[in-house]
């Protein structure tokens, strides 16, 4: 009898916890409906520890007001990229805690805001590129890609603005997961003609471009098939690394352009020069050594160290050379090589010429 006594105080006990969920609820709904919104998010911050344990229904309630709050915030701009990451977040518990149920009473309207918030992150991070503003757009284009995996594209416009803002750990993070995933690049790009301007644009979507031309603003649409982004995305990570001075991934990704790109220029001038500054650290280490026998075996070591880093370069600068063969920088380089490493025969050969 006792046991059936608690068994039943425990659920009244739950049923008034849940009506009061409810009740809170109600009110941060109430809130909202009056555009109160951080009166409607305190409310469901106080409450969200409690929603773990409360009836499916209850959770598609909650879960759906915080959504429709922080898409709000977002929608002020208010530090949007965050925001709609928490409103999809939300959202998608509400499908998840609805599907479980087979209760669906915010499932469409969960969907709907989703669709509709990819379509401002996107219009808002052309925007903010627009505007210069980089590492907005590449939260925005970020955020995008979390949404929808499938569209690869905002991916690859996050790390290009990273790019573009100097935030090269950003910029690393999303090069390599594209290399990852193995994205190409294909698909088609949106051009239109500015009027006013007079200059051709690129646009987010068919769509964009669309609503635009009919605005009266673009003119001239036109589509292009790019070619592969392959090689951008190798040559952006080894110039990215480069700029972090972490030699040994620029070297790796540098090497990786060449053997796509033989006639890469760029890649052979940067290997040499990251060859040149791992050269600089020897000697600087060199310089640090005292006297001791013990210093003297590691100055030597440090030397011949250096000698064989100086003689790596010079298949580099003779690539240089086959691509410009007129180009006195490198000509000057790899003769000042072969005269640090005595390298007589070779000076002379290549003076001579």
């Amino acid at each position: 009898m006792r046991k059936k006594f608690k068994l039943l105080s425990c659920l009244i006990l739950i049923n008034i916890v849940a009506f009061a969920q409810k009740e809170q609820i109600k009110e941060a709904q109430s809130y909202y409906a009056k555009g109160k919104i951080e009166e409607s998010l305190a409310i469901l911050k106080k409450i969200e520890y409690l929603v773990i344990n409360a009836p499916d229904d209850v959770k598609s309630d909650f879960f759906f007001t915080k959504g429709n709050v922080y898409k709000e915030l977002a929608t002020k701009n208010i530090d949007a990229a965050s925001n709609f990451s928490l409103a999809s977040g939300a959202y998608r518990d509400v499908l998840l805690y609805e599907n479980d149920s087979r209760n669906y009473k915010y499932a469409f309207k969960a969907n709907l805001a989703l669709k509709e918030m990819k379509s401002v992150l996107v219009d808002g991070a052309y925007n903010d590129y627009k505007a210069a503003r980089y590492k907005e757009s590449a939260d925005k284009s970020y955020e995008v890609y979390l949404f929808d995996k499938k569209d690869t594209l905002n991916l690859f416009n996050a790390a290009n603005s990273s790019l573009t803002a100097k935030d090269y750990i950003e910029a690393i993070k999303y090069y390599e997961e594209l290399k990852k995933i193995n994205y190409t690049g294909k698909g088609v790009i949106f051009y239109a003609t500015n009027k006013k301007t007079k200059e051709e644009e690129a646009f987010v979507s068919m769509s964009a471009r669309e609503l635009s031309i009919k605005e009266g603003i673009y003119e001239n649409p036109r589509n292009v098939l790019p070619p592969s982004k392959k090689n951008d995305i190798l040559s952006s990570l080894a110039y990215c690394y480069l700029e972090r001075n972490d030699y040994s991934n620029a070297s790796r990704y540098y090497e990786d352009v060449l053997q796509v790109n033989p006639g890469c220029m760029d890649c052979c001038i940067n290997l040499v020069y990251i060859k040149m500054q791992l050269k600089k650290d020897l000697i600087d280490q060199m310089n640090a050594l005292g006297t001791t026998p013990k210093e003297m075996k590691q100055y030597d070591k440090l030397s011949a160290q250096k000698d064989e880093i100086v003689k790596s370069a010079i298949p580099y600068l003779k690539k240089a050379l086959v691509i410009e063969p007129k180009n006195e920088e490198v000509l000057k380089s790899l003769l000042g090589v072969y005269r640090a490493l005595d390298m007589t025969n070779e000076y002379n050969a290549l003076k001579n010429k």
